[in-house]
């Protein structure tokens, strides 16, 4: 069983276990979510996060794929999506660095663009290598469902993902020489029995968590260009001004007196 390179035993979160389904050459994945949903609703409670019901939904069911996927891909890899939706009109983003097992994201619903299909925007990292960006258009308003047309066009294999309880989720994906006729085949009740109707190999355990890695440093290095270009413009009269995490919308203060000396230490 393989462990997490960089996480020690004390960093909080959940294991997520993949499996290589037997004479089926495939890999299967299945995780309850519902501590992870517990860690983004306090992420939204925190910092005064309110999404609308609809955007929520689209978000966890997102976000539930998004774990599935990364869970299965290679450990120095950071993966980060953005999933365009024109109905309802809405831009979900998701992050995940697969070394620290964290992941986050947000709901953007507001000055989304209008366009022609749904657009889904995946942007890879793997250790030094230059980002890798892939980019499809999809139909409909289910990411699951958009996640395996990404699968079918840019990857050019099989996946399959499955909502099989409210906060129970699972995906099974093509490995070469697979059964594909039974991959595609496969119903929510057979995946649900999947662990007794196949064999199965444990082939690793990943530990997965909502952390973005966001903090009151790294929003100063932001803000730090725009402070040195026009003070005036980025504070106006005030002392404090409130910036979001571009990446999973965390509330921070900054003071004009804290952004003058991060200023003042560069020169």
């Amino acid at each position: 069983m393989a462990e997490s390179p960089s996480i020690p035993p004390a960093v909080p979160g959940f294991q997520v276990r993949t499996h290589y389904v037997r004479s089926r050459n495939a890999l299967y994945a299945r995780v309850d979510l519902g501590e992870l949903y517990v860690d983004y609703y306090l992420h939204l409670s925190e910092n005064g996060l309110k999404p609308a019901p609809e955007h929520d939904a689209l978000f966890k069911r997102a976000l539930a794929a998004f774990v599935l996927h990364t869970v299965s891909r290679p450990w120095n890899e950071m993966t980060a999506w953005t999933i365009n939706f024109q109905d309802p009109r809405v831009n979900l983003f998701l992050t995940g660095d697969n070394e620290t097992g964290g992941v986050a994201g947000r709901v953007f619903a507001e000055n989304v663009r209008e366009f022609p299909e749904n657009i889904f925007y995946a942007d890879v990292v793997r250790g030094r290598e230059p980002t890798r960006r892939s980019t499809i258009t999809f139909t409909g308003s289910d990411p699951l469902v958009a996640l395996e047309k990404f699968y079918d066009q840019s990857e050019q294999r099989i996946a399959r993902f499955f909502q099989l309880g409210e906060e129970d989720f699972a995906a099974v994906i093509e490995h070469p020489d697979c059964d594909k006729a039974w991959l595609a085949a496969l119903t929510i009740e057979q995946v649900k029995a999947l662990e007794t109707t196949e064999t199965i190999n444990l082939l690793e355990t990943r530990l997965v968590r909502w952390f973005c890695g966001c903090n009151q440093a790294r929003m100063l290095e932001v803000l730090a260009p725009v402070m040195r270009a026009d003070p005036v413009e980025l504070f106006g009269e005030h002392e404090k001004i409130e910036i979001r995490c571009p990446r999973c919308a965390a509330r921070y203060t900054i003071t004009r007196e804290a952004m003058e000396a991060k200023v003042a230490e560069k020169k």
